[in-house]
């Protein structure tokens, strides 16, 4: 019986599972807010996909290279420039709530999470300059214009308003995942150095506006609808936590208030050129997700639908405005729709905020911090950017040669195409001209690849 009783304990201890703590409430929530941060941050991430393809979509096929390039670039430099010394910039011990001091290199940080988050959001507001520069800029020039913005120009920014103890944030200003923070700084820099950089040739001639087209509108489209994706992630990862009332809120008045741009703009294109335009309607979805970034999380869901009813009008009328009075020529129409409705959506905090809003019986107080918010901003962005672009422009052009930008900047940046060009007449006149290869032709030409 003794053997009997000691085998089965022995048999029992075999087959026995180990027993685990049960995790605490607290440690699952965290989890499950890190978890949502991260979905959101790969949805920012994928965004500049969508970046690329509104940008490449809506220039010339001869540019699509030189385009794609760019944003890979631009996330890639971003994201180092970030560690190194933006994030500490942007989120380190307020020095004169106006910079930080400390955080470079993530010493101290231990939130590695946020950092990923965040620096999806300095990438995007350097590619807002890609589209609006495009055609007609040399990729270095470029590049050096994205080093000072995510290194120090946006995390300045971010810092007055995003840190907690910046000059901005102290005086009541609010902007909840970024219409002024990411949008209109990135819109400001792309303004300022496409003033340095002048008009596409051919774009205006004998006081006349003339049409540029896109190559490929239905891959434009295709970005928009990623970018209308992303920007759920965007707004509602900004909430940083998994939060189940405030996120599907914010997620809400995002969805809302671009389906009323949407159709503002179509329906105002249709009054106002006889058309329902497809390349305005599409950058109306942009101009309502931009509309309602600031305030998403303080604006109620109806409240939304006005604020976009109201982005897309302003889209169609900004595009029209650059374009035809002051003949600043954008691509893409990036400066209109981060910048014009960056603005209004910031603005809008102070009408249709429920908690401050001048529609909900407050005082004009909270639009007149707004605006203030705004006039600051655009005035750091246009002198750094500006001062910065003035520099470069003293040692070199920043544009390429006429030569360069008729051939397209795939072949003169790049070397190659991202479609089939080889038997066009422009690309032989330009090999004639200058002597220069493509990538297969270098490769032949080395000696190594030459064989006895």
């Amino acid at each position: 019986m003794v053997k009997k009783t000691a085998f089965l304990f022995f048999l029992a201890l075999l087959i026995s599972s180990p027993v685990y703590a049960a995790p605490s409430t607290e440690s699952l929530q965290l989890s499950v807010d890190l978890v949502w941060v991260m979905l959101a941050a790969f949805l920012v991430f994928f965004m500049h996909a969508g970046f690329a393809m509104v940008e490449s979509g809506f220039t010339r096929a001869k540019n699509s290279l030189n385009i794609i390039m760019k944003n890979f670039i631009t996330i890639s430099v971003a994201a180092i420039l970030f560690f190194l010394v933006g994030y500490g910039i942007m989120f380190g011990t307020s020095a004169g709530s106006f910079i930080g001091a400390d955080g470079f290199f993530l010493n101290g940080v231990g939130d590695i999470g946020f950092f990923v988050f965040q620096a999806m959001f300095v990438a995007t507001c350097a590619t807002i300059i890609s589209g609006a520069v495009a055609e007609r800029m040399k990729l270095g020039s470029y590049i050096l214009i994205v080093i000072v913005m995510t290194a120090f120009i946006y995390p300045v920014v971010g810092h007055w308003i995003w840190q907690g103890d910046g000059w901005l944030t102290t005086l009541g200003f609010s902007d909840f995942a970024g219409s002024t923070v990411v949008h209109l700084t990135g819109a400001v820099g792309a303004l300022t150095v496409v003033l340095f950089l002048g008009a596409r040739k051919g774009k205006y001639s004998g006081g006349k506006v003339n049409v540029i087209p896109g190559h490929n509108i239905p891959i434009g489209a295709l970005g928009v609808f990623i970018l209308w994706l992303g920007w759920f992630g965007f707004n509602g990862g900004s909430t940083l936590a998994a939060d189940p009332s405030l996120v599907p809120m914010v997620v809400g008045t995002t969805l809302l208030s671009t389906a009323g741009a949407l159709i503002s703009s179509a329906a105002y294109s249709k009054l106002r050129f006889k058309r329902v335009d497809a390349s305005l309607s599409l950058n109306g979805v942009l101009a309502g997700l931009v509309g309602i970034t600031a305030g998403c999380a303080e604006i109620s869901l109806g409240g939304s639908i006005i604020v976009g009813l109201i982005s897309g009008v302003l889209l169609v009328e900004g595009i029209t405005f650059l374009d035809t009075k002051l003949k600043i020529d954008d691509p893409v129409g990036a400066i209109s729709v981060h910048g014009i409705c960056g603005i209004w959506g910031t603005l809008a905090i102070g009408f249709f905020s429920v908690d401050t809003g001048l529609f909900y019986g407050n005082s004009a107080e909270q639009l007149g911090i707004q605006a203030i918010g705004v006039a600051a901003v655009i005035a750091w962005t246009a002198l750094t950017v500006g001062g910065f672009t003035f520099i470069i422009t003293r040692f070199s052009s920043i544009r390429v040669s006429e030569e360069e930008e008729v051939s397209g900047l795939d072949f003169s940046e790049h070397g190659s195409s991202a479609y089939e060009f080889k038997d066009t007449l422009l690309i032989k006149e330009s090999i004639s001209k200058n002597g220069e290869l493509g990538l297969a032709d270098r490769l032949n030409s080395l000696p190594e690849s030459k064989t006895s």
